[in-house]
């Protein structure tokens, strides 16, 4: 296994990026290893590293199907159904409570 170059935060090469600025650009790295690691130093912990692809190697975004979007949909709805209640809580339910917030609520505090 080859070492990575590492270069000091801010001071990497022209022609790299981060996933997430690949994605802003419409590209994803497209099965092409990590190419560069970037490391920004801090005071009592290790250093904050981030991974750098090529963009020259990236591939465009694959667009989304009608089968996707409607994937999509359907996993998006699951997650606003309450577990207790089964009605559509109108929000995305928190995995902190698992259930929507007047289910959550106790009697006593609802009737207040």
């Amino acid at each position: 296994m080859a070492t990575l170059p590492v270069y000091r935060w801010r001071l990497a090469p022209d022609g790299y990026a981060t996933y997430r600025q690949l994605r802003a650009m419409g590209l994803r790295p497209g099965g092409q290893d990590v190419a560069v690691q970037i490391e920004r130093p801090r005071r009592k912990r290790g250093p904050l590293v981030a991974y750098l692809y090529r963009i020259d190697l990236a591939l465009p975004v694959r667009p989304m199907t009608p089968a996707k979007w409607v994937a999509l949909a359907k996993a998006n709805a699951a997650r606003r159904i309450c577990p207790e209640c089964r009605r559509d809580a109108g929000y995305v339910i928190p995995t902190s409570l698992g259930m929507c917030g007047l289910c959550a609520t106790p009697e006593e505090q609802r009737a207040a």
